[in-house]
């Protein structure tokens, strides 16, 4: 297997000033300092916050604009990018492996993750590395799915679960990107199963959790090999998750396939904050008549989710990372980064302690 070459160069940090970036910013500048560059449409923005940690540059990026974004990597002498904010299509990661820039991508689209993957022949032969399903979920789901399955010997079935706290001031992306999500038809939807599952969350008692297509659960059956995965959704305001689920029963995202409804139903969502900043995320694996379930739980998703994308950038950075497109539960290197993230206030459930919880 090919060992990428070790990050040299600036590190692009794109969206380096949203809810998830700005961690990404922070936290790497502190390990790497003068080396990192955030990066958005908003320069000002970028600039302001490129002061804020000590870091003598700032770009303005466009996703959509891949001419221009490559130009942006030879100027600034990239050898890595963050990418926390979501691309039209696959250009962005195509002009990073095909300069071997290496790409850590916080996306959650199956079908633009999907796209990536298939330039696994291209960022090899460049000794690039690109690694995907970067965060919460997808990310440590996926990490926690691997080990219940690993537990188990081989799951003919994977269940998983995530809790998201609806008090937290997630970004305008995020919030724009779960409304689209449920305008899915239900055809398209579930991975698996379609029923609402019941389910234990540490911390937060049993909740009903609704099938939502997060993309771990098209991705573990090709990295594991499991042949049914769902992923399920709920909040942690067990009332907003009836009304939003019922809502969708009754059709009311329809509209959201329109531009100008998504917008509108982007907005109101993003003011709604009655719960607290507290996230869960479980994944149960069944094989045969053995079970096994790990779970993690945390405060504001979008900072761990920016958490896990630093970690991940500073491995790139020092090195031992093969080359080649990778999802996150397939690089044993950063198998762990639940343990690690303790530190920040996260707490892993082992299956003997889910037992004991419940």
């Amino acid at each position: 297997m090919t060992t990428a070459k070790c990050g040299g160069g600036a590190v692009l940090v794109v969206g380096g000033y949203g809810a998830v970036g700005v961690t990404v910013t922070r936290t790497l500048a502190g390990w790497f300092p003068d080396r990192i560059v955030p990066a958005g449409r908003d320069l000002a923005r970028a600039r302001r916050l490129a002061s804020e940690v000590g870091s003598g540059r700032a770009a303005r990026v466009d996703v959509a604009d891949s001419p221009g974004f490559a130009r942006v990597l030879e100027d600034n002498r990239v050898g890595v990018v963050v990418l926390c904010v979501e691309p039209p299509d696959a250009a962005i990661a195509r002009a990073c492996l095909a300069g071997g820039v290496h790409l850590v991508d916080v996306g959650a689209s199956h079908h633009l993750l999907a796209q990536v993957d298939a330039l696994g022949e291209q960022a090899a032969a460049r000794g690039a590395t690109a690694v995907l399903s970067v965060g919460v979920a997808p990310g440590l789901t996926n990490q926690l799915a691997r080990r219940a399955h690993e537990e188990v010997g081989g799951a003919d079935r994977l269940d998983v679960t995530v809790l998201l706290g609806s008090g937290e001031s997630h970004g305008a992306d995020a919030v724009r990107w779960t409304v689209a999500q449920l305008a899915v038809p239900a055809e398209r939807r579930a991975g698996g199963g379609t029923r609402p599952r019941r389910v234990a969350l540490p911390g937060y008692g049993i909740r009903t959790a609704h099938p939502f297509p997060f993309s771990d659960q098209h991705t573990l059956r090709r990295t594991l090999g499991v042949p049914e995965v769902t992923t399920r959704m709920c909040l942690d305001s067990a009332p907003l998750t009836a009304a939003l689920f019922g809502l969708r029963r009754a059709g009311a995202f329809r509209a959201a396939r329109n531009s100008y409804a998504r917008r509108v139903l982007t907005s109101a969502l993003t003011r709604v904050h009655l719960g607290g900043e507290g996230f869960a995320v479980r994944a149960d694996a069944f094989g045969g008549d053995r079970h096994a379930a790990y779970a993690l739980t945390g405060s504001a998703q979008s900072r761990v989710t920016g958490l896990v994308a630093a970690h991940v950038t500073r491995r790139l950075l020092t090195g031992g990372l093969p080359a080649g497109v990778h999802h996150l539960d397939q690089l044993r290197d950063l198998a762990s980064l639940p343990e690690n993230l303790s530190r920040y206030g996260t707490t892993l459930w082992t299956p003997d302690a889910l037992q004991a919880a419940s």
